[in-house]
């Protein structure tokens, strides 16, 4: 038995087994752990279907496994962070007023930060998409998991690194939570298509969207750090709703 095939499994394994400690960290309400955790696992996510084209082993249950890693780290912990962060945006009043009682291992449940989970029931929703989707196989048709991952993510880097009030005012007011939570269930499973980093070749003629949008992330991210990430993710939808204006066009 070859060994080589294994070893994108293997690689997909890992980006499960960070998303499972990034599920600790959100629990436990340490979100920067939680977001490095995540940007580990999607590292590995990356390089697994990396390594399956390089050895050439790509197989079903690499697909399969490879969702299922991503349902946990790009879908449930970004679902966890947002009912966290809807948690520390309630008022106080609201907080107090509307906690569940529970009874069991002292867990009390705020029913207005549940709407944080709907994210994972999206994720989930999008990859089971994904997987049955043979339009997917050189773009994406609505904003990929680990994108909308990142993008979550970023808001507690944001608000424990780059603490301004304006900016901390914006990410903890509840409605604003709410309405992130909402745009990204619709972008997640939106009809709209989204370029790949996939290069077939180094050309820039056929590739100056990518490389326009790999050097407009480096720049944004030495200027604006952990607030470069959402701004990258909105540019990256930006650049492919032009990309797909200008085919379409020519």
């Amino acid at each position: 038995m070859s060994i080589k095939r294994h070893i994108p499994n293997l690689i997909t394994l890992l980006n499960l087994f960070c998303g499972s400690l990034a599920i600790i960290f959100a629990v436990k309400g340490n979100l920067v752990l939680a977001a490095i955790f995540v940007a580990a696992g999607i590292f590995f996510d990356f390089f697994d279907g990396l390594a399956a084209r390089a050895l050439n082993v790509k197989s079903e249950l690499g697909l399969q496994l490879d969702s299922l890693a991503d349902v946990v780290t790009s879908g449930v912990v970004p679902g966890i962070v947002m009912y966290q962060l809807l948690n520390k945006a309630l008022p106080k009043t609201l907080q107090s007023n509307s906690d569940w009682d529970a009874t069991f291992m002292d867990i009390q449940i705020k029913p207005f930060a549940l709407i944080g989970l709907l994210i994972i029931l999206a994720s989930a929703y999008r990859l089971a998409k994904f997987n049955i989707d043979d339009r997917q196989t050189d773009s994406f048709i609505g904003l990929p998991t680990p994108a909308n991952a990142l993008f979550i993510l970023s808001l507690p880097l944001i608000l424990t690194f780059q603490n301004q009030p304006f900016v901390t005012g914006l990410l903890l007011n509840e409605w604003v939570l709410v309405g992130i939570t909402i745009l990204s269930c619709y972008m997640l499973n939106a009809e709209i298509p989204l370029f790949a980093l996939k290069f077939k070749n180094w050309s820039f003629g056929e590739n100056k969207m990518r490389y326009l949008f790999l050097l407009s992330c480096i720049l944004l991210i030495v200027f604006l750090k952990f607030l470069a990430i959402p701004i990258i993710i909105i540019l990256y939808v930006v650049l492919s709703l032009i990309n797909t204006t200008s085919k379409a066009v020519y």
